[in-house]
């Protein structure tokens, strides 16, 4: 696209109103839809130094005439790195509603905010519906995101909502979240310094025209520093109550994806243990899109899960000390293994345009549970088939299944079967919790 000539451009900056078209041409062509008042609309609040675009900060510069401006070429770096965004509108994220969520810490608070904004928007009278009238006239988005032309909104045993956005857009507002964060932080102790002399290793300073400065995003976003598992072996239900928990782990990144901050602490809902600090994508990417106390249907996620990503769900599943020492995968998990992969062979097959599709939805149920294994057993079901059909595949009893995935862990990944064994269970509890059936809270972080 050919650079046009802003209107109120004056050294490198331009209006905030000509930043909004900028903004939108720019991305005209990406795969995430933006909106047009990205830097005039809330939650853009100029004044406070900085406007966020997808995962980047851009600065904003009060000019002589009092007018606020912001540098033409940052839009452009937020916009490039926007339009280098893919989105699969099939892979998606419940962000809520849930009950009981936890909350954030109030000195940890930033403006964006975005699952409490969606949240509140979506809760006003009339529901999603209402919420749209409410805002017509004036556009709505978060971080420059449009994000009402991607929610999904789901109804799950007739009458309870749930809405859903794709992960690449979760990423995004999660990096956006933890960009605000950083320079929030950075701006408090650049207030609290203020009296001291300056520094060698205070954030470097970009000078513009005419004597302003401003403090360059990059200075002020920290990279999140690699886990090396300082968290082994602690159990979650003490690590959760200790003071400043939440900040440690936002130091972190995701131990699973290792590229986006982490934002919880995932943990072993069967021995309680913690297994590593992850983003909120990777920490809803293992869970099934539909739960029950012993149901659970076997979605595409899992071709991730148990494929492409192997090596390193199947390591950060074994950073539980109970599930590593028996060599094994929490009841859920092992479920959904022997479906997607012990009974793959026998799922039946339709005829398509290329070639032959997999009939309908895996689903997997079990009675008894992992504490008594005698009596447990999986039945892997296929659900929705094209000519009407919804038979059972198989009945796999909890000892058979667990010890076909032994065998396939030492196949697939030597690495994670070698560091497990049966030989260490000093300390883990002599039985396991049982499956947490409510998952309309916190609990749905049930893997």
């Amino acid at each position: 696209m050919s650079a046009r000539v802003m209107p109120g451009r004056t050294d490198g900056l331009i209006t905030l109103g000509a930043a909004d078209g900028l903004w939108v041409d720019l991305t005209a062509d990406s795969a995430v839809p933006t909106a047009s008042g990205a830097f005039t609309c809330s939650p853009a609040h100029a004044p406070m130094g900085y406007v966020l675009l997808g995962g980047h900060a851009v600065a904003t510069v009060r000019t002589s005439g009092g007018q606020w401006g912001v540098p033409e070429t940052e839009v452009r770096r937020a916009a490039a790195e926007l339009n280098a965004v893919r989105l699969d509108r099939q892979d998606l994220v419940r962000i809520g509603p849930f009950r009981g969520a936890p909350r954030q810490g109030c000195d940890e608070e930033t403006p964006l905010r975005w699952r409490r904004r969606i949240t509140r928007d979506l809760q006003e009278p009339g529901g999603p519906e209402g919420a749209a009238r409410h805002d017509v006239g004036r556009p709505y988005h978060l971080a420059g995101i449009a994000w009402r032309q991607l929610l999904v909104e789901q109804t799950r045993d007739g009458t309870r909502r749930t809405w859903w956005l794709p992960r690449a857009v979760v990423r995004l507002l999660d990096a956006a979240e933890h960009v605000e964060t950083q320079w929030v932080r950075a701006a408090r102790t650049r207030q609290a310094s203020a009296a001291v002399t300056e520094p060698p290793s205070r954030p470097r300073r970009a000078r513009e025209a005419g004597g302003r400065q401003t403090t360059s995003p990059e200075a002020l976003t920290a990279s999140p520093r690699p886990y090396t598992a300082e968290l082994e072996g602690q159990l979650y239900s003490v690590l959760s109550r200790k003071p400043g928990t939440s900040r440690r782990v936002a130091g972190w990144a995701c131990a699973v994806c290792r590229t986006a901050p982490a934002a919880v602490l995932d943990h072993c809902h069967e021995h309680g243990y913690v297994r590593a600090p992850v983003c909120q994508s990777c920490n809803t990417l293992e869970r099934p899109d539909h739960l029950y106390s012993n149901d659970i249907r076997v979605a595409n996620r899992y071709t991730r899960l148990f494929h492409t990503d192997t090596d390193d769900w199947l390591h950060h599943w074994h950073r539980c000390p109970g599930c590593r020492a028996r060599t094994i995968l929490p009841l859920p998990h092992l479920a959904a293994w022997t479906a997607h992969i012990a009974c793959r062979s026998l799922r039946p097959t339709h005829r398509a345009p290329r070639g032959r599709k997999p009939c309908g939805v895996l689903r997997v149920s079990w009675t008894g549970s992992q504490n008594a294994p005698r009596s447990c057993l999986f039945s892997v079901a296929v659900d929705f088939c094209p000519s009407g059909e919804h038979r059972v595949l198989a009945r796999v009893p909890y000892r058979e299944a667990a010890e076909r995935f032994r065998v396939w862990l030492a196949e697939t990944a030597p690495a994670v079967a070698a560091g497990a064994g049966p030989d260490r269970v000093d300390g883990l509890p002599a039985q396991s919790r049982p499956v947490i059936a409510d998952t309309s809270g916190e609990g749905l972080a049930l893997f």
